[in-house]
């Protein structure tokens, strides 16, 4: 790209309803704030009409232009092989990989090194030129917190159909939490909204004007000791960030160590909230095959479990 570029683009249908400001910057690789900038000059059309606000929502099939891009100046991940990883599943079109707690997905929010990102471009470097150049192949995330299993696309038409089978509900995500307390019912569902925090950006809680989000939950196990506690089996049917934390605690079960969302009165020797993404199931894009995996639980989580009481 020169110091200055035109891009005009049909717009997929995987981008169907997101933020103007979010594709512009995923098409262009600038940021956000660079793509606001955009648009606020009058430089974003969709249609031929110049976008007036950044959070306007663009549909399929909407012809995006965007005047005299600039240079991005988002600095590219580069490869890293110390960053620790196990590969679960690996063919020609796709991975899952288990993440260890305390690894970040991608670059951002002040982390530019030592993301999973950097580690997989170690292992197979093509993935340069998938998606989003911050986050190549990324379809989703798991928190920098969060342990276990993700997918992740290594050609542009499998990320494109990933992020329609996660649009869809056709993946099958669930996670291990241990929660403070008993749930009155054997299970539910959290049916609430999530957006960004009023008091701290950095934060999501349930919002009028949130993105829809939608958590089912069952109760594995129930303990007394040390404390009052419950396992859950925690099942997506969206993928907000943070959306598992958040519900959980809004319906006064916490993750058990989550200093963010409430549960950091009670740690039980951890250093990261008690949560795992333990099952991962869908049917490979390319090939029709059914695939499902499973990640037992990390090292210290078990031990966790293993100075409870006996489950109820």
């Amino acid at each position: 790209m020169s110091a200055e570029s035109a891009v005009r683009v049909e717009l997929a249908p995987a981008l169907e309803g997101e933020r103007v400001d979010r594709v512009v910057a995923m098409l262009t690789g600038i940021s956000r704030a660079a793509a606001a900038d955009l648009v606020g000059a009058g430089r974003v059309h969709l249609d031929g009409t110049p976008v007036a606000n950044r959070s306007s929502r663009v549909n399929a099939g909407q012809l995006l232009v965007v005047d005299e891009v600039p240079e991005p100046t988002v600095r590219l991940p580069e490869p890293d092989p110390t960053v620790p990883f196990s590969i679960v599943f690996e063919d020609e079109h796709l991975l899952v990989v288990d993440k260890p707690a305390g690894v970040v997905v991608h670059p951002g929010n002040g982390v530019g090194g030592g993301t999973l990102v950097h580690g997989l471009l170690a292992h197979r470097p093509e993935l340069a030129g998938v998606g989003e150049p911050h986050r190549p192949g990324i379809v989703h995330r798991l928190d920098r917190g969060t342990s276990g299993l993700l997918v992740v696309a290594l050609d542009e038409a499998t990320r494109l159909d990933l992020i329609d089978l996660l649009t869809t509900h056709d993946v099958h995500r669930r996670y291990r939490a241990l929660v403070l307390g008993h749930p009155n019912a054997a299970g539910g569902l959290v049916d609430a909204p999530i957006g960004r925090s009023r008091r701290d950006p950095t934060r999501r809680a349930v919002t009028h004007d949130g993105k829809p989000a939608r958590t089912r939950f069952r109760v594995v196990s129930t303990h007394e000791r040390p404390e009052a506690l419950s396992q859950l089996d925690c099942d997506l049917e969206t993928g907000r960030t943070h959306q598992i934390r958040v519900h959980l605690r809004t319906i006064g079960h916490p993750v058990v160590a989550d200093a963010v969302y409430g549960g950091g009165r009670c740690t039980l020797g951890l250093d990261r909230p008690f949560l795992h993404a333990r099952e991962l199931a869908f049917t490979h894009p390319r090939t029709g095959e059914d695939l499902a995996f499973s990640s037992p639980l990390p090292s210290d989580l078990a031990a966790v479990l293993a100075g409870l009481d006996p489950p109820g």
